[in-house]
């Protein structure tokens, strides 16, 4: 807000902002694995904790691609510089905002690029694309239990939402209420309110597995009921699980006041994190020759079982699904996330595309276009 005033204390890892002269300033605590913790509003200023600031971002892993970032040939080749090019240029996009572009062609990357201020180890919010990592990691601690009803603590016995399954909230078919399109959920992102606190609220209003609704409320529900059914153990290496084996180095899973994972947004990422991630999907949840991903839940999570949105790509268990009617070989499919965040997969052409974004207002990036050329660009199978 550019009235307000941020002061940070980087030796502390802490940033206060007043806006009330009657209640103290807000304040969020940067906590290490954890990202940044927004206190609820009316803390008090946060110990400190720590003698010395938070350790320096991260540079290159010197181990070989995808591993690590050795090898990489960072511009575009040849065929690729052009639609890389009207990528940065507003050709996908009236008032787009491009900040990197990242292209794996059988398991290799063909062409990187960021705009100036950006680069390689510079991590920027996901948004939605933090649903599709939602995705992942309840498959890979928790496949098995899809079909059961979501385990909430707060739904009682005779509750009519206790019939909802984790299934359904994976796929937006909960039938929950919604306040707005897309469930805002801004007390959490950012007004220190805890997802136990607010998400466990909203009525049912449809019956589960009847309508689509896109909600973010959907996804915090499954990854806080995953969280009771897997434990505290778990539930909390878990993030990192998953990153640490594919070499994210650089993504950060944040958590509310109350250490529930925001994974309906909150993660931060590079575009060569989430180009690993796209690999290990194309690759069926398999990384290093080892299989990570239970048989079959990718395909769980790019079915489109249940019902649809009446418009544009499909939607399966937080994948966006495309195909020949967006101009795309069949079984397309893409994590996507506000301010123009994309990570598409195009199994038939091997092929990963990371576009960072941060698009303003109403520009919209066209992802299946910008994908459709840069396949046309590289030779066919």
């Amino acid at each position: 807000m550019p009235t307000l005033t941020a002061q940070i204390n980087r030796v502390h890892g802490a940033v206060a902002v007043a806006f009330d002269p009657a209640l103290p300033p807000r304040y969020a605590v940067w906590q290490d694995g954890r990202g940044c913790v927004t206190l609820p509003i009316g803390s008090k200023a946060p110990a400190n904790s720590r003698s010395a600031p938070p350790p320096p971002i991260a540079g290159a892993d010197p181990r070989p691609w995808p591993q690590g970032d050795a090898g990489i040939a960072a511009p575009p080749s040849a065929p690729l510089a052009e639609p890389v090019g009207k990528a940065f240029a507003d050709e996908y996009g009236a008032g787009a905002k491009t900040v990197g572009v990242i292209v794996v062609k059988d398991g290799k990357v063909v062409a990187e690029r960021y705009a100036s201020g950006f680069g390689p180890y510079v991590s920027n919010r996901t948004w939605s694309v933090a649903k599709s990592i939602a995705g992942t990691l309840i498959g890979l601690a928790d496949a098995g239990a899809s079909q059961a009803a979501a385990a909430v603590p707060q739904w009682p016995e005779g509750d009519p939402r206790r019939s909802i399954t984790l299934d359904h909230l994976l796929r937006m078919a909960s039938g929950l209420h919604s306040d707005t399109a897309g469930n805002r959920t801004d007390a959490i992102y950012f007004g220190g309110t805890a997802v136990d606190e607010q998400a466990v609220s909203w009525p049912l209003e449809a019956q589960p597995g009847t309508r689509f609704r896109y909600a973010n409320n959907d996804i915090l529900l499954a990854v806080y009921a995953t969280r009771h059914r897997i434990g505290e153990d778990r539930y909390r290496t878990l993030p990192n699980e998953l990153f640490g084996k594919l070499g994210m180095t650089h993504t950060v899973a944040e958590t509310d006041w109350h250490g529930n994972y925001i994974l309906s947004s909150q993660v931060w990422s590079t575009a060569r994190d989430l180009a690993r991630l796209g690999l290990f999907w194309s690759q069926d949840g398999v990384w290093a020759g080892q299989r990570l991903l239970p048989a079959g839940w990718m395909r769980t999570m790019t079915a489109p079982s249940g019902p649809q949105p009446t418009s544009g790509p499909g939607y399966g268990a937080t994948m966006w699904l495309f195909g020949p009617q967006q101009g795309l070989p069949m079984g397309s499919f893409a994590a996507q996330g506000n301010r123009g965040q994309y990570v598409m997969v195009i199994p038939a052409r091997h092929l990963v595309i990371v576009r960072r974004g941060e698009d303003p207002g109403a520009a919209r990036f066209d992802i299946a276009r910008f994908a459709a050329d840069v396949a046309a660009a590289l030779p066919p199978q």
